[in-house]
């Protein structure tokens, strides 16, 4: 199942990508005579409550014809616009510790963004005049689906809603100028997010590709089988001493190729088209803009 967010005339809505079409909730729910929550916010708290109503909403391919053709929607928006928390992993990709000249973490290396850095699929990635050193990192994203903590690392995927693409937007000037990260990785625009959330039924993610493509040029080209601590270890760790919620993003980090560490080094620049995608969920393709203050 594909979770999408999308306006339609000035209304925000959101359903399921079937296909090539969408199927609204309402309309969802008025086939099956059943009550899907209004808001997208409010199916993803609602969604370890909906497993009945769900099974029923595969059912959707038998009435294609009713759904909306994705090329006639308006905007496609972010998944999820107020999660609780986005965790981000650092250096958890052993190609990513290479080009780093740093040896591969003992133990996960976390830093937050704030959700204010949240953009949909196909917005602009807007930098302040304060990073000269604008980088990407595409990466594979968890969406968490009920809340937990200290669980186990084989009972986690049963609180994984399923998974999207995100883009670490990245100020290496910034970042290299603190010790915590933040100001270099939470900047307004600094996490484009989407196309969509397929639900985790859908898709392994032991070892799904990741690029990224900057005006056509491929920069990064990786397997998630490359991680250094796998998603379910990664949710058990965490859940040890945090809360996770309905929501929450945790994103996994990235794989080599980044623009800081390419020879010579290429950072992004004004009009640049960004594209990240990965195998089995879609893409991200957001052009750079720089403020003019």
């Amino acid at each position: 199942m594909k979770l999408v967010h999308y306006r339609e005339g000035r209304e925000r809505k959101y359903g399921f990508l079937v296909g090539k079409r969408i199927m609204g909730s309402e309309l969802a729910s008025k086939i099956f005579g059943i009550d899907l929550p209004k808001d997208i916010s409010d199916f993803i708290l609602s969604w370890s409550r909906l497993n009945n109503d769900l099974a029923l909403v595969k059912g959707l391919e038998d009435h294609l014809q009713e759904g909306i053709p994705l090329e006639r929607v308006k905007k496609i928006l972010a998944p999820i616009t107020h999660p609780p928390k986005i965790i981000c992993l650092g250096l958890n990709y052993k190609t990513h510790a290479m080009e780093w000249k740093v040896p591969p973490p003992s133990e996960p290396i976390v830093f937050m963004k704030p959700r204010t850095a949240i953009i949909g699929p196909y917005d602009d990635i807007v930098s302040p005049s304060i990073t000269k050193k604008l980088d990407y990192e595409v990466e594979l994203a968890v969406v968490i689906g009920k809340e937990c903590k200290r669980i186990s690392e084989d009972k986690a995927s049963d609180y994984i809603l399923g998974y999207m693409v995100l883009n670490d937007i990245t100020a290496r000037d910034l970042q290299r100028r603190e010790k915590q990260w933040f100001m270099g990785k939470g900047l307004d625009t600094f996490a484009p997010i989407g196309p969509w959330i397929v639900t985790k039924d859908e898709l392994n993610v032991d070892n799904l590709r990741l690029t990224t493509r900057v005006n056509g040029e491929r920069r990064q080209d990786g397997s998630t089988r490359d991680m250094i601590f796998k998603v379910d270890y990664l949710i058990s760790w965490l859940s040890k001493g945090i809360t996770l919620e309905p929501g929450d993003v945790i994103s996994t980090g990235t794989p080599s190729g980044v623009g800081v560490y390419m020879n010579p080094p290429s950072f992004l620049k004004e009009g640049d088209i960004v594209e990240v995608s990965i195998e089995g969920i879609g893409s991200l393709r957001n052009r750079v803009r720089f403020e003019k203050i």
